[in-house]
């Protein structure tokens, strides 16, 4: 299962570096490497970027083909200008893809850590 790491404020710059060692470590012995961290350095700033909507919006894309923009909002029932910028803005943070391909969100969980 592939996942979506977020970080939410606190130590971002250390826990980056981190990763990215143990990242060089593992491919070093020869481990297959993929990971997706985001950071946000704020709960408010996730949460505008991650609403409801945003999120029924990823599951539906997670489980269903989607050719268009279009198309998605038709599906969810929704007007395309508000789908449209949904997908900009989650593309723009890195949990979609959007193309001329049509639109994929390629993992199955988002892990949150959140710094108090």
């Amino acid at each position: 299962m592939s996942e979506v790491k977020f970080t939410v404020g606190g130590a971002m710059e250390r826990d980056a570096s981190r990763r990215f060692i143990d990242a060089w470590h593992r491919a070093e012995r020869g481990e297959a490497v993929y990971e997706r961290h985001l950071a946000f350095e704020s709960w408010d700033t996730l949460a505008r970027v991650l609403t409801g909507k945003r999120m029924e919006l990823l599951r539906y894309v997670r489980h269903n083909h989607v050719t268009s923009i279009r198309a998605l909002a038709k599906a969810l029932g929704r007007d395309y200008r508000n789908v449209h910028a949904d997908v900009q803005a989650l593309a723009g943070a890195g949990l979609l893809d959007a193309s001329a391909k049509g639109v994929r969100a390629d993992y199955d969980a988002i892990e949150t850590k959140i710094a108090i």
